[in-house]
């Protein structure tokens, strides 16, 4: 009878099976890019609340997409920022533009609409974020012009310097100036009005 020799037999390593969830996960192999996501997952953590408010504040009538658009832009501009700690800064000026182009854009759809709708209804995010004695002063807010509206909101609920709402809304100083004297004298008389 012959005996069998123990030869050893070699196969190559078998990788893990791959989660659905692990396919849909680019790998990131560059530290710039690893450096980019933990960073922005950084500012999401701290200003996605905050940024929901503003675009709230500011009239949007979606703001949660509003803000995912935002985020998706400084996403892709994100290795032509000059200065990342400025990172805050261009969101909440995105923000505020999208927002205003929104706000355009439905307008010019609803001068275009046979039916306009009769009343426009808020999500329930938006609505979660008011509480019910701000929503005289949100009405007011929103009967405001819109340059006017981001001036006070940027200024008031921000706290931003003249120079910061400038560059938020690309305009300059002494025109911050006259958009809040002008805020604030109409939102005074709305409320007045309505008491």
């Amino acid at each position: 009878m012959r005996r069998r020799q123990n030869i050893p037999l070699t196969l190559p390593p078998v990788p893990p099976p791959a989660t659905p969830a692990d396919s849909l996960i680019p790998a990131a192999s560059d530290p710039a890019d690893l450096e980019r996501e933990a960073a922005l997952a950084r500012l999401f953590e701290l200003h996605y609340a905050s940024m929901l408010r503003l675009a709230v504040l500011l009239g949007a009538d979606d703001p949660e997409n509003v803000v995912a658009e935002a985020y998706y832009q400084i996403y892709r501009k994100w290795r032509r920022l000059r200065d990342t700690k400025a990172a805050e800064a261009y969101l909440r000026s995105t923000v505020c533009n999208l927002t205003r182009m929104r706000i355009r854009h439905l307008q010019v759809a609803r001068r275009h609409v046979e039916n306009p709708p009769e009343e426009v209804v808020a999500s329930a995010e938006s609505t979660a974020l008011l509480h019910d004695d701000q929503r005289v002063l949100i009405d007011a807010l929103q009967q405001l012009p819109a340059r006017q509206r981001e001036a006070l909101v940027l200024r008031h609920w921000l706290g931003l310097k003249e120079s910061e709402i400038a560059a938020a809304m690309g305009i300059s100083s002494g025109s911050v100036k006259t958009h809040t004297s002008r805020g604030i004298a109409a939102l005074s008389q709305a409320m007045e009005a309505r008491q």
